[in-house]
């Protein structure tokens, strides 16, 4: 089971992370430079796996109202994210809630274990359990799952005095619609990038020198991308053909 990395996979039980993070869409090509940089570059991460101990698969299933309000950002719905993340093949999941300012970002997650998954489908709090606090805000806000969404991800990082700087490089993203708080196979669908990787880059206070450097030698450029904005177009989800809504969009 994980356990603990800073800006990782593997946080504690409950906490609030505060942390500035860049995105990027970039080619295959230039994503498998980056991912060679930060083999030389950085440490792995410990909980991956495959050769370089790097890789792991994330599955994530993401709540919405009846309207859509996350989607369509409306009032306090469009700072925050609700989701039940699962790494790998673990038998636990992360509680996530996800909260975005226009400077910084701040997740608060518990680690519960799959069997109180279902505790989230009562339509009253469960008493005094890891993730009460997240069934409550459910309840609050009328969130209700719409879609999972799992890809491959690689993950490097870097120790420095302001705390961990992690690079990590996700593609094979595949998505599904979701009816019910459950985790389901997802027995290879289409990816939904075919010629573009999502690289991001979180970091607290100031982005040190040899990221700064690996930006400016590949000229990359910060973009706005959501892959559940993306993933609610491209499952038919929203009916919408705003340009806001495409895979450029806010995280």
């Amino acid at each position: 089971m994980l356990q603990a990395l800073p800006i990782s996979p593997s946080i504690g039980r409950e906490n609030r992370e505060y942390a500035s993070e860049l995105k990027f869409l970039i080619s295959p090509a230039i994503a498998d430079q980056v991912r060679g940089w930060a083999r030389s570059n950085l440490m792995p991460d410990p909980y991956g796996s495959g050769d370089s101990t790097d890789a792991y698969r994330i599955t994530s299933l993401y709540f919405d109202t009846e309207q859509f309000d996350v989607f369509h950002r409306r009032g306090s719905f469009g700072r925050s994210k609700f989701r039940i993340r699962r790494y790998g093949d673990d038998t636990h999941f992360f509680l996530e809630r996800k909260l975005r300012t226009a400077q910084m970002l701040t997740k608060r997650r518990s680690l519960v274990p799959a069997a109180q998954i279902a505790l989230l489908t009562r339509p009253q709090t469960n008493g005094p359990w890891d993730g009460a606090w997240y069934h409550r805000r459910l309840l609050l806000r009328q969130l209700k799952p719409v879609c999972q969404i799992s890809y491959h991800r690689n993950a490097r990082f870097l120790m420095t005095d302001a705390g961990a700087v992690r690079l990590t490089l996700d593609e094979n993203i595949q998505a599904l619609p979701a009816e019910r708080i459950e985790i389901c196979p997802m027995d290879q669908r289409e990816p939904l990038l075919h010629n573009e990787v999502v690289m991001e880059v979180k970091f607290r206070r100031e982005l040190p020198v040899p990221f700064k450097s690996l930006l400016e030698t590949f000229a990359l450029t910060p973009t706005k991308f959501s892959k559940y904005r993306l993933a609610a177009v491209k499952l038919g989800l929203v009916n919408t053909t705003e340009e806001s809504t495409t895979a450029r969009t806010d995280a």
